[in-house]
């Protein structure tokens, strides 16, 4: 019984093992297609960006804003357009208010690039976004394109 026990508990093991690995090929293939989407658009629309070499985020920071610049735990409020990269608009918000570590991966990246006043583009990949799973209408996968204004800071 117990020879059967342990073979299981290795079975298992092996299976799960075999799944995250198969989970990060498959996120890492995805980063690779949406880095290669991204250089396309940048290339056709001659915009000048700054990759952020540890999640891929691609900004280009319009207007710096003043000092202070915000923490990940700062109450943020923002004004913000987002498209996917064929031009298709997705939505805006006007002075959205929250703390910057409820937003996406994303936008959290680039907000912390501006102070007060600032405007930045952001070319978002999809694992920085939404991810692989649908979200309020954005299909999975998608690399979405923001315009973001820092309209203030509250206190954390």
């Amino acid at each position: 019984m117990k020879k059967y026990l342990v073979l299981i508990v290795l079975l298992v093991a092996g299976l799960s093992a075999c799944t995250k690995i198969e989970t990060n090929t498959l996120v890492k293939n995805q980063a690779d297609v949406d880095d290669q989407k991204i250089q396309e658009y940048i290339k056709a629309n001659h915009i000048t960006v700054t990759k952020d070499e540890k999640t891929g985020v691609y900004y280009n920071v319009i207007i710096p804003g003043t000092d202070p610049k915000p923490t990940a735990l700062s109450t943020v409020k923002l004004t913000y357009s987002y498209k996917y990269l064929n031009g298709v608009s997705i939505g805006s918000a006007t002075g959205a208010q929250a703390k910057l570590n409820t937003f996406i991966t994303g936008l959290q990246v680039g907000v912390l690039k501006i102070g007060t006043g600032g405007r930045i583009l952001l070319i978002v990949p999809s694992g920085q976004a939404y991810g692989y799973g649908s979200s309020n209408g954005i299909p999975g996968n998608s690399v979405l394109v923001y315009t973001v204004d820092l309209d203030g800071i509250g206190t954390n």
